[in-house]
C-alpha cells in the first residue's frame, strides 16, 4: 500500500515546499525523522551560497533524505546548480516547464525530479522528459494554484495516462487527514503532499498569528488579489480573514507597489517591507499588521484542530490510514 514509500523514503507522505521560508530546516528534518520526504523552499531570487547553508542546516538535524522546492518563474539558475552540487534527493519544480535538460543534469547528480502539476497536459510533459515522480495538485489546495480542476477528477484521469511508465503519482490539494490519504491511494496515487497540514505545525516558519487563524478560520477562497506585481497570473487559494473579506472584490488595476507598508520581515536571511496586499506570508520575524497580510490555506482546513508537531502528524497519518483501510474496507465490509 501507499504508506510502503515512494522514491525509496520509508512513507508516501509529502510535505510541501511551504514558502516563501515557512518550510525551512526545522520542519523538513522533522518530517525526514519520521520517515516523510520534506522538502525546503528555495529563495525566489539567486542565492545559492544561502542555499547551501539551508540544505548543511538541515543536515545537522537529520541524516535522512530529503528535497528542495524551486519556483520556475523567478530567478533559479544557481540556485538549482547549488541543490545539484549538495546532491540533496530530491529537486521539486512548480509553475513552469520541466527541460530533459535539467532532468538529465539532475540525474547525472543523483537527484531526482519531481515537478508539481496542474493538468493532464502538463503531466505528459513530465512524463516525456522522464521525471521520477509527478505531484498532481487539485485546485482545493492553499497557496498558489496552477490548474482549474478538482483532485478527484484529475487524479485518476493523470494515473491512467502515467500507465506502466512505473512513475509515481502523488495527490496534492485538500487533504489534511487519514480519509483523504486513503482516498487518493484509492484513486491511484502512490503518495501524498501536503501543505496546510505541516504549515499548522510546531516547526514550520509560519507567525503564530497565522498558524492560530488556521485553527479560527475553516473557510478559504481562491483569488488573485495578492502579490499581482510580483508574480502576475498567479492565483491562490487564502483563508477567509476579515481583511480579506474586505478587500476581495480589489480593482483588476491595482497591486501592491503602490500600497502602504503594513510591516517588515527577514526572509531568508533578507530584510524586506511588506505592502498591502503582498503574496508574502508572516513568518517569526514579521512585525506589523499581521491580521492584514496573506494567509494561505487549503479547502480543508476547517479539519485542522491542533497544532502539532510534524513528526506526529506523518505517525498518525500512517497509523490512521492503515486502520482505516482494516477496518472500513476488508473484504467483509464491502
Amino acid at each position: 500500500m501507499g504508506w510502503k514509500g515512494i522514491l525509496g523514503f520509508e512513507y508516501g507522505i509529502v510535505q510541501g515546499p511551504l514558502g516563501p521560508d515557512i518550510a525551512g530546516p526545522e520542519l523538513v528534518a522533522a518530517v525526514a525523522n519520521a520517515g516523510g520526504l520534506g522538502l525546503l523552499r528555495a529563495p525566489d531570487w539567486e542565492s545559492p551560497d544561502y542555499v547551501k547553508e539551508l540544505i548543511r542546516k538541515t543536515r545537522k538535524l537529520t541524516d535522512k533524505p530529503f528535497g528542495v522546492g524551486v519556483i520556475l518563474p523567478f530567478p533559479h539558475k544557481e540556485n538549482v546548480k547549488a541543490i545539484l552540487e549538495e546532491k540533496v534527493a530530491v529537486l521539486q519544480l512548480y509553475w513552469g516547464e520541466c527541460s530533459k535538460e535539467l532532468v538529465i543534469e539532475a540525474h547525472n547528480a543523483g537527484v531526482k525530479v519531481v515537478p508539481q502539476v496542474g493538468s493532464l497536459e502538463e503531466a505528459k510533459k513530465a512524463i516525456n522528459v522522464g521525471v521520477d515522480a509527478i505531484i498532481v495538485q487539485g485546485r482545493e489546495a492553499g497557496g498558489h494554484v496552477i490548474g482549474q480542476e478538482g483532485l478527484i477528477s484529475l487524479l485518476p484521469r493523470v494515473v491512467d495516462l502515467v500507465g506502466d511508465h512505473g512513475i509515481p503519482v502523488i495527490a496534492a490539494g485538500g487533504i489534511v487527514d487519514a480519509r483523504g490519504y486513503v482516498a487518493a491511494l484509492a484513486l491511484g496515487a502512490k503518495g501524498i503532499c501536503m501543505g496546510t497540514r505541516f504549515l499548522a505545525t510546531h516547526e514550520s516558519y509560519a507567525h503564530p498569528t497565522y498558524k492560530r487563524k488556521l485553527i479560527e478560520y475553516d473557510k478559504t477562497e481562491y483569488t488573485d488579489v495578492f502579490g499581482r506585481a510580483r508574480w502576475p497570473g498567479a492565483p491562490h487559494r487564502v483563508l477567509q480573514t476579515p481583511f480579506f473579506c474586505d478587500w476581495k472584490c480589489l480593482n483588476a488595476q491595482e497591486n501592491e507597489t503602490n500600497q502602504p507598508i503594513i510591516g517588515r520581515t527577514i526572509i531568508h536571511g533578507v530584510e524586506r517591507e511588506i505592502r498591502r496586499f503582498a503574496g508574502t506570508v508572516p513568518n517569526p520575524t514579521t512585525t506589523g499588521d499581521i491580521e492584514s497580510m496573506v494567509m494561505y490555506a487549503g479547502q480543508s482546513v476547517g479539519l485542522i484542530k491542533e497544532i502539532l508537531p510534524a513528526g506526529q502528524v506523518v505517525k498518525k497519518l500512517v497509523e490512521a490510514a492503515q486502520l482505516l483501510i482494516h477496518q472500513t474496507f476488508n473484504p467483509d465490509s464491502i
